[in-house]
């Protein structure tokens, strides 16, 4: 009995002697080995947002700052969420100077044409994606340019930015906007587009139909009728492939004049939407 007990004694010993050389080894060699991290890339990092939302480019925040500490990209103005701010402070690390007077741009959908205003050809009732959609004859709409609904940019938005509203239709609080972009490029119809954060109106609609097509197949879309810009030619509306198109560096008078005189209210006021 005595025998069993030094034994197993003995063998707890060894193993624990081996167990301890084992991780000290382990401990020496991971100092040995450790690869000491960039000062640069530590502080380039802190000052991106730490999103990883991959609109730069990259995996995410840290190997944008690896690319921008090596050399291997000179462009410090990837990261649109950042800002003005995460501009400036690439710029100094890297003794680059930098313009931050720009107007932040965020998404927002042009269309308004949902269930009753806008005209369905089928049911569409598939996978609840719509790039999925369109792949079916372009979508259920009749309006090949029109919003499908089914919520693919909110799925891919990082910070929750999208949703619907009280009419159920897709749309973008500007506030919660990083300026990322990923909505645009998911989007099928490429009705989701980039505006100033300070836009006042949009021109909801994407039809670049002939007027008589696009009030059939929608009673909200644009007929380009020119009421906007011929009525009001300071204010900024240009009529561009039967589509008004909202000119945000011109605001003069009679820009919320022309949400009245529009006659399929395809101008639409975004202090409404607040």
């Amino acid at each position: 009995m005595l025998d069993l007990i030094l034994r197993t004694l003995y063998g707890f010993i060894s193993v624990s002697f081996v167990g301890g050389l084992l991780g000290l080894g382990l401990s020496v060699a991971a100092k040995k080995l450790r690869v000491e991290k960039d000062k640069t890339v530590e502080a380039l990092s802190g000052v991106l947002p730490g999103l990883n939302c991959g609109s730069c480019g990259y995996a995410g925040c840290e190997p944008y700052a690896e690319a921008l500490a090596a050399g291997n990209d000179s462009d410090i103005g990837k990261c649109k969420p950042g800002g003005a701010e995460c501009l400036a402070g690439l710029g100094e690390i890297l003794g680059i100077e930098v313009n931050t007077s720009g107007t932040k741009m965020v998404a927002q959908v042009h269309c308004r044409g949902g269930e009753g205003t806008a005209e369905t050809r089928y049911k569409y009732e598939g996978l609840q994606d719509c790039n999925a959609a369109s792949l079916l004859f372009g979508g259920d709409k009749s309006c090949q340019y029109g919003c499908l609904g089914l919520g693919s940019c909110m799925q891919i938005c990082p910070v929750d930015a999208i949703s619907y509203d009280s009419e159920g239709l897709v749309w973008v609080d500007k506030v919660k906007c990083i300026s990322c972009e990923k909505c645009v490029s998911i989007c099928p119809t490429k009705v989701i587009k980039m505006i100033p954060e300070d836009a006042d109106v949009i021109v909801a609609c994407n039809s670049k139909d002939k007027g008589k097509d696009t009030k059939s197949k929608c009673k909200v879309g644009c007929i380009g009728c020119q009421i906007c810009n011929r009525k009001f030619p300071e204010a900024g509306y240009k009529i561009t492939d039967n589509l008004s198109i909202v000119g945000y560096t011109l605001r003069g008078s009679g820009r919320l004049d022309a949400i009245e005189k529009c006659p399929t209210k395809s101008i639409l006021s975004l202090d409404d939407k607040k």
